[in-house]
């Protein structure tokens, strides 16, 4: 697998166009925050207003609510038919990776797997990995990735796949994961999303990502009533 800018924050643009917008956002709100504080100085103030800090750490964020997880259903590395609406009352973590990965996604899956241990059992999210290789990603080979990568452990882990691509890549998708088979390769966006107890996304993250921010946003999750 190589990984790419992921498309993650928003839907239905191309995946260059809505990076390129996040890093123009946030370029213009520097900007935008330089010329307040000038201009407050040059006009005597002597205090200014600290700026709350954001609820969740990802390059996009979404209140309560606003934006619903768009649903799926499918099955695990066991053979379990798992769908995202049979996991309301969870916090869930979902990201798309490749077990046959020899580039990112073992660095994702290490770091997931550390963040995973870090956690108290009782904020852990149900993690599900949403497969961008369906022909590579065997029973064996996730058992594979999973023990070298460590991100098995005492908690709960679906790696999704399905028999037919298109079933994978309509979920693909409406999370805005581009993925293109390659002669030897599986190129593919690689995305994060925390989804609440409700169902709903509040934060989505692209690679690479710190591991302290997406450890703090699970804990925030994690105390959200369901």
């Amino acid at each position: 697998m190589t990984e790419v800018g992921a498309a993650a924050p928003g839907r239905g643009r191309p995946a260059g166009a809505q990076v390129g917008l996040v890093l123009a956002a946030v370029a213009l709100a520097g900007i935008g925050a330089g010329a307040l504080v000038r201009v407050l100085h040059e006009r005597g103030a002597t205090t200014l207003v600290k700026p709350a800090l954001p609820e969740f750490h990802g390059q996009a964020s979404w209140a309560p609510g606003a934006r619903p997880a768009p649903p799926f259903a499918l099955r695990d590395q066991h053979g379990a038919s798992i769908s995202l609406a049979g996991l309301r009352g969870k916090p869930v973590l979902l990201v798309f990776l490749d077990s046959q990965c020899t580039t990112a996604c073992p660095i994702v899956g290490r770091e997931l797997g550390s963040i995973m241990r870090r956690l108290p059992a009782a904020r852990r999210p149900v993690v599900l990995v949403v497969s961008v290789d369906p022909r590579g990603d065997t029973p064996g080979s996730i058992s594979h990735a999973l023990a070298k990568w460590k991100l098995s452990g005492p908690w709960q882990l679906h790696w999704l796949n399905a028999p037919h691509r298109a079933q994978l890549a309509a979920v693909w998708k409406r999370y805005g994961v581009e993925v293109e088979p390659t002669t030897n390769d599986i190129v593919h966006s690689l995305a994060l999303y925390l989804i609440d107890r409700r169902g709903s996304e509040r934060t989505a993250y692209l690679f690479p990502f710190l591991q302290s921010f997406v450890q703090s946003d699970l804990a925030r999750l994690a105390r959200d009533p369901a």
